[in-house]
């Protein structure tokens, strides 16, 4: 039987955002992740206790036990399924790195669409190729 994977649903009109869904998909040997946006209606099923919302607040995964990890603590979830990401889940099991994370996580999740104008996310980013993955939702 194939191990289910943890559905990370994101807001794919935010170019900083799907930058940040591109390199994920080079970093995830393992390929434990599978990419949901926002406005895929599969998304409402996947986390039927989530609005849009909540949703546009922050990236959350939904493991295969539907328990659902939002933010920094979504990011420190999923470091520890990605190798390459080990030292991340490291750092942020420190004590009280997890709250000022969060602080530091929600700044940028306000400010993404500014950030990506200031970084040029939106065409410098497209220039970054998404690794080829069966179901996931990058465009």
């Amino acid at each position: 039987m194939a191990e289910e994977k943890n559905i990370l649903i994101y807001d794919s009109d935010c170019s900083l955002c799907t930058f940040q869904m591109k390199v994920l998909t080079w970093l995830d040997w393992l390929e434990r992740v599978r990419l949901l946006p926002i406005k895929d209606p599969e998304a409402k099923v996947v986390a039927p206790t989530l609005t849009r919302e909540d949703l546009l607040e922050a990236i959350h995964v939904v493991t295969p036990a539907n328990k659902i990890h939002r933010g920094a603590r979504c990011i420190r979830y999923l470091s520890l399924r990605m190798p390459v990401l080990f030292p991340v889940w490291l750092f942020l099991w420190i004590p009280g790195v997890i709250r000022v994370a969060e602080k530091i996580y929600q700044w940028i999740s306000r400010n993404r669409h500014l950030l990506s104008r200031w970084f040029g996310c939106g065409e410098a980013c497209s220039i970054m190729p998404a690794k080829k993955r069966d179901g996931d939702g990058l465009e």
